[in-house]
């Protein structure tokens, strides 16, 4: 990754365009980040502006947000102050990650008010302020600093705002050749070094392909070295200098992926150029930012999971060495009868006796183990209790065994969905372990989830035209195949494997929906990774839930089956929107 003054440049020329546009919504769909609609010459488009510590960034975004029922205070406070204001002003200080945004708007009073958005993009001290510029007071941040934090910089409602502290480095896009050539004599430190430490915006990604062009270039002559140098710096700065940005994304020499706004010669394969920044960085973050967020909020789940399954497969265990010993419940009546019909044979002490077996030709003798401190009769009816014991269990294990590996599936089920899930499905998957009565109610106290309220739907459109439902867990999957989909519709699901509930709504399609449904059952399931899955796929009509079961689970019949291997960039192509019911 290289997030640095040159790609927060480039988004700042890119979003020039918006200046005089009016800002008609913002949400705020975690803790991180902000999304703005915005209304301008271009039309509506949303930006996201991220403040996370492991993804910062600000760029023009297509992606859907779910947002939370109740808007956090920042998001209200921004609502108050920007939500249909004017965009004055965008601008990049100097060459840092930092970028301020000026918004016009007339008051409860009618008076006109002008605010400022400042963006800090500065990894794990990236924040979102709202500012009032006339007094220089802070009207909220995204993340507080209090002074605990930091008694340098303070980040709360009523201090005044104090700009991250200067690092005195010159700025890349003003130095001459005299300047340059100047500094880098006075130096001892290696090139790629020195153009870090010297030039603000300069990241170690940039500053190593000026460094690689330079030495491409060396014909081995010292005193030529700088103004090579010199002439490679150049030759990247001067792009910038004029706006002139080709994004890229690609695998560099240690076969990471990075993203740039000018091209680079280090980039050699899988190199893939964009019109615009923003979609360059919406390629490279993708879904990254949110599974990062996702993993965070997973963890309390997964451990409790993986906990629950490993309990569960302990007991199975058990249950099987259990059902070995009621297997040989027959064997104890047997020494118990052989016993009886013995006594006389048999005295107290005795630790075992050797007796004809008359109910089996082939073994004409058996030794039975015999506790010496009981009496030949109490020996035989400790025998008969053990037969006794284990026949009745036999009935108790068999049902046990059931129960144990239905939830062992199930828990299978639910680590599946959480490889997946985003951060609604997170939601609905504990109130699920709520209602089952895994865990305990959060909001018992709190404001309760309404009776009407309906799970997330995943829909998605196949390059025929038909809406394809996917339930990416158990609460979705129940509402997609009970609630939305038609008698007529076709139900498929991974054979065997946990994974969604696919529907197609149509009974009018051909063989390309089909495939792409396929696909989109494969893919979220439990063999994303794997090749040759099979699907199998039949009539709504024919799906049915079993009397208590768990959620999500199903029986079917009249199915077909047929074999994908999971393709994520045809996953990725379809259309896809999420909705609430």
């Amino acid at each position: 990754m290289a997030l640095d003054g040159i790609v927060t440049r480039a988004i700042v020329h890119e979003l020039q365009g918006c200046k005089g546009g009016r800002i008609s919504k913002i949400h705020q769909p975690n803790g991180h980040d902000v999304v703005l609609t915005l209304r301008a010459q271009r039309g509506n488009s949303k930006l996201l502006i991220s403040a996370s510590p492991t993804y910062p960034r600000v760029h023009f975004t297509e992606k859907t947000f779910l947002n939370p029922t109740e808007a956090p205070m920042f998001c209200m406070l921004l609502r108050k102050h920007c939500e249909g204001a004017i965009i004055e002003e965008i601008r990049q200080i100097g060459m840092e990650r930092i970028i301020h945004i000026d918004v016009r708007q007339r008051d409860e009073l009618g008076d006109v008010s002008v605010k400022r958005i400042i963006i800090e993009l500065m990894g794990r001290h990236s924040n979102i302020v709202l500012l009032d510029p006339v007094t220089g007071t802070i009207l909220d941040g995204i993340h507080h600093v209090t002074p605990s934090i930091s008694s340098y910089r303070v980040i709360m409602p009523g201090f005044s705002y104090t700009a991250p502290p200067e690092q005195h480095k010159v700025n890349p896009l003003e130095v001459n050749s005299a300047e340059f050539l100047k500094g880098y004599s006075e130096t001892e430190e290696e090139a790629a070094r020195w153009l870090v430490n010297s030039f603000s915006g300069l990241s170690p990604l940039i500053a190593g392909e000026i460094a690689a062009r330079a030495s491409n270039r060396d014909n081995g002559d010292a005193s030529a070295e700088a103004n090579t140098l010199w002439n490679a710096f150049d030759s990247v700065m001067e792009p910038v200098r004029e706006n002139n940005y080709t994004p890229i994304t690609g695998l560099n020499a240690k076969g990471k992926m990075i993203f740039s706004a000018v091209r680079l010669q280090s980039i050699q394969d899988a190199e893939k150029t964009y019109d615009t920044m923003s979609k360059c960085m919406e390629d490279y973050y993708g879904d990254k930012a949110e599974r990062d967020t996702v993993k965070q909020k997973v963890s309390d789940l997964l451990r409790f999971l993986q906990n629950e399954r490993s309990k569960n497969v302990k007991k199975l265990d058990n249950l099987n060495k259990d059902l070995l010993e009621a297997d040989d419940a027959e064997k104890y009546r047997l020494w118990g009868e052989l016993l009886f019909a013995s006594l006389h044979q048999i005295s107290k002490g005795d630790k075992s006796v050797e007796l004809v077996n008359f109910y089996d030709e082939d073994q004409a003798t058996i030794t039975i183990a015999l506790d010496p401190l009981l009496t030949p009769s109490d020996n035989a009816q400790r025998y008969f209790k053990r037969y006794n014991k284990y026949k009745n269990s036999l009935a108790v294990i068999h049902e046990q065994l059931g129960k144990t590996k239905d939830e062992i599936v199930y828990l299978d089920n639910l680590l599946q969905q959480l490889s997946i899930a985003s951060m609604n499905d997170i939601e609905e998957i504990r109130e699920e372990l709520v209602q089952q009565g895994y865990l305990r109610d959060r909001n018992k106290k709190g404001k309760k989830k309404k009776k009407n309220d309906r799970p997330t739907v995943h829909q998605f459109t196949s390059t025929e035209g038909i809406d394809i439902l996917v339930g990416k867990n158990n609460l979705q999957n129940e509402y997609v195949t009970n609630r939305l989909a038609s008698a007529n519709d076709t139900w498929l699901h991974t054979k065997d494997i946990p994974g969604s509930h696919v529907v197609i709504r149509s009974t009018d399609f051909g063989e390309a929906t089909l495939e792409e449904a396929a696909q989109l059952a494969a893919y979220f399931s439990q063999a994303k990774e794997s090749s040759s899955v099979p699907v199998d796929y039949t009539f709504i009509r024919h799906v049915r839930k079993p009397s208590g079961a768990k959620p999500g689970f199903v029986i079917y019949d009249h199915q077909k089956t047929l074999f994908v291997t999971p393709n994520e960039e045809l996953v990725k192509s379809l259309p896809s929107t999420i909705k609430n019911g």
